[in-house]
């Protein structure tokens, strides 16, 4: 069947040949986790020792986030030339991320109320001892105000919030310094042609140390094993459980709705992105896969300055799967104090958690400090409860982020086409593994130089020749044949 291309032509349908299997990024990240369980399982002081490989690898990785967003979000507002539909794109987001946690938060609480797993274990908050590190988050919780996130926004340097990964202040930088950039006009050209170079430059340094990832989730899941071991899997099983079951009821109901709505399926979507899958679940953070989502949705059709603005501010905003586990975990703690909430007050504990879990947004340890801010802020449920799932938190901290993974690309495709900027079928053709031309504003870097450790597969996770694939889009677009790639100039 021909399919209508953006560059006005048709062309047949043509699917990318496939790798071998052991040549694909997602395989050997899905072999290192499981070796990983395994060395944590079996050698539990072997797993905990790999732990300084683990942290190397996510800190390598997160050193770039914050450029990456700061220069993606800039490129993006800079180059556009009406401000106003910026404006407009993000506050369709933040409507759009408010009207997505709420339903989240709803999936929680039917999903405790009608299995109720915390009945009968009647702990005594006033007997529950906290950890350490556990007694710094509830403080830290308990000073936590709804508004402090409108202050925390503005940073006290230029440099600080690079420097201490903050991405919710990196995003506020980066849209006063895209919006002056781009009321620059002229004069800022340079200036912008500066933040597209230093754009590749990253994703290239970015392609290096992806070399590294299933060593780094090799090290990651060994340490996470070996440290909490699976017995509090047995102990606490079936909230873990309930978790993600939950979690993806409301993948494929909600999230799935959503995209069915635009015509899409979004278990295409989730095969196209597997390779970022597979590093969260390495892990257990999905800030390492935000480059590779930018980078596909781009390609996929999604404006580079909806991807910029959306993707980033959605890290921050959009997290479904901390909704999730915010309105299970606090009604949970309430059954098993024997705190008894009415409907009344279940639903004023989603309104709090609307603002406190924006409140604990980017900050270290922060789905606990929004649940005790939260728990605080009610004054019913006792907030040393958190005791009760602390040791379970790192089995869910997966599930959370592949949830949160998949709200915002979800949301990012929404946006787009909320702003009638969506081309549904490149999208469908580009999710169901086809070879389709590039677009106009791409940078000159391939992403599977950013999500395949082979250098010689084809872009955007597809598997051949990068010089047939080349050939074969410039056929479907009219372009000049491969090895004449275009300039800097041209592609801007």
């Amino acid at each position: 069947m021909d399919h209508i291309n953006t560059a006005g032509g048709t062309a047949a349908a043509t699917k990318a040949p496939k790798t071998r299997w052991y040549r694909q990024l997602y395989f050997w990240v899905l072999t290192a986790i499981v070796i990983g369980i395994l060395v944590g399982w079996l050698a539990p002081a072997a797993g905990i020792a790999m732990e300084p490989i683990g942290t190397t690898f996510v800190n390598s990785m997160k050193m770039l986030i914050g450029p990456i967003v700061f220069l993606t979000i800039v490129g993006g507002i800079a180059s556009v030339a009406d401000l106003k539909k910026v404006g407009m794109t993000g506050l369709k987001a933040l409507t759009y991320f408010q009207v997505g946690t709420i339903f989240a938060m709803i999936f929680g609480l039917v999903a405790i109320n009608i299995f109720r797993l915390g009945d009968g274990v009647n702990a005594d908050a006033s007997t529950i001892k906290t950890s350490d590190s556990a007694a710094k988050l509830i403080d830290a919780g308990a000073h936590q105000e709804w508004w402090q996130f409108l202050t925390h926004i503005i940073p006290n340097s230029i440099v600080g919030p690079f420097v201490e990964g903050d991405i919710l202040q990196i995003i506020f930088i980066s849209v006063v310094f895209g919006i002056a950039l781009n009321a620059m006009g002229k004069v800022g050209a340079p200036v912008l042609d500066g933040v597209q170079r230093l754009t590749s430059v990253m994703f290239k340094i970015l392609s290096f140390i992806m070399k590294a990832a299933p060593i780094g989730a090799f090290g990651a899941m060994a340490f996470a094993v070996g440290k909490y071991g699976v017995s509090s899997l047995t102990s606490m099983g079936g909230l873990i459980a309930l978790f993600y079951v939950t979690s993806i009821l409301f993948v494929v109901v909600v999230l799935g709705s959503v995209m069915a709505f635009l015509k899409l399926n979004i278990f295409t979507m989730i095969r196209h992105l597997k390779e970022e899958y597979m590093l969260i679940l390495g892990t257990s953070t999905a800030e390492p896969a935000l480059p590779g989502l930018i980078r596909k949705l781009e390609h996929a059709g999604v404006k580079k300055e909806t991807v910029g603005l959306v993707v980033p501010t959605g890290y921050s905003f959009n997290l479904d799967g901390a909704a999730i586990y915010l309105s299970l975990a606090a009604l949970y703690i309430a059954q098993a104090t024997n705190t008894d909430l009415t409907i009344g007050q279940q639903l004023g504990l989603l309104a709090v958690m609307l603002l406190t879990s924006k409140g604990a947004a980017g900050v270290a340890g922060g789905g606990f400090i929004a649940l005790t801010a939260t728990l605080t802020t009610i004054g019913t449920i006792p907030a040393a409860g958190i005791m009760l799932i602390f040791g379970i938190d790192k089995f869910m901290s997966e599930c959370r982020a592949l949830v949160n993974f998949t709200g915002n690309a979800v949301a990012t495709l929404f946006i787009a086409w909320w702003d009638r900027t969506l081309d549904a079928d490149r999208v469908r053709r580009v999710f169901a593994g086809e070879i389709v031309e590039p677009m106009p504003s791409e940078d000159p870097i391939h992403v599977d130089e950013v999500t395949d450790i082979d250098e010689d597969l084809t872009e955007y996770g597809h598997h051949g020749s990068k010089e047939s694939v080349s050939k074969q889009a410039g056929t479907v677009a009219g372009l000049a044949p491969a090895g004449t790639r275009p300039t800097r100039s041209e592609t801007v």
